[in-house]
């Protein structure tokens, strides 16, 4: 495994020059280190805290599809100029796929912390078949679904602790 921590990073003035690479780089959260993608998690947080309107289920629903379709695009573009597929510093995929997680669980901040640890967990630890397809899949699908299995993951363990009770 490639060690994540010596790889250089852009600038902000790099990322801000075009706005792919400022949400490829999660509104520049992807810069902070160490730990990207935690940080480009608790972005994603303060978004949905501060910034997503209450929305009918199939707006967001929309809004989500057309976030993950999106972010393909830029995480291939951005990781193509920067010679490297999945950056570190490229946190679109944590963001988009914490706001699922967002939007399927319970709204209380227990709930929702809850669900920030084990979406981080997930996509930190990459149990089976993540590692697989972290591994195999390349471009800006391969940088956004193995994070979407950490969230799919991470929904699973929300919807047991709901169902015993155990968050609301």
């Amino acid at each position: 495994m490639r060690d994540r921590a010596r790889v250089p990073y852009p600038t902000l003035g790099w990322i801000c020059r075009t706005p792919a690479r400022f949400i490829a780089f999660g509104f520049g959260s992807g810069l902070v280190r160490p730990a990207s993608g935690t940080w480009g998690t608790l972005m994603a947080w303060f978004l949905w805290r501060v910034a997503v309107p209450p929305a009918s289920n199939v707006a967001l629903g929309l809004f989500l599809a057309f976030a993950f379709v999106y972010g393909c695009w830029v995480c291939h573009r951005v990781g193509a100029e920067l010679g490297e597929h999945d950056h570190v510093g490229m946190v679109w995929d944590e963001v988009v796929a914490f706001w699922l997680v967002l939007w399927l669980s319970p709204a209380t901040w227990m709930a929702q912390l809850v669900a920030f640890l084990l979406f981080r967990a997930f996509d930190i630890v990459k149990p089976p078949p993540i590692k697989y397809f972290d591994a195999r899949m390349k471009g800006g699908i391969g940088v956004m679904w193995d994070d979407l299995l950490a969230a799919v993951y991470a929904l699973l363990c929300m919807a047991v602790l709901v169902r015993l009770g155990v968050l609301q």
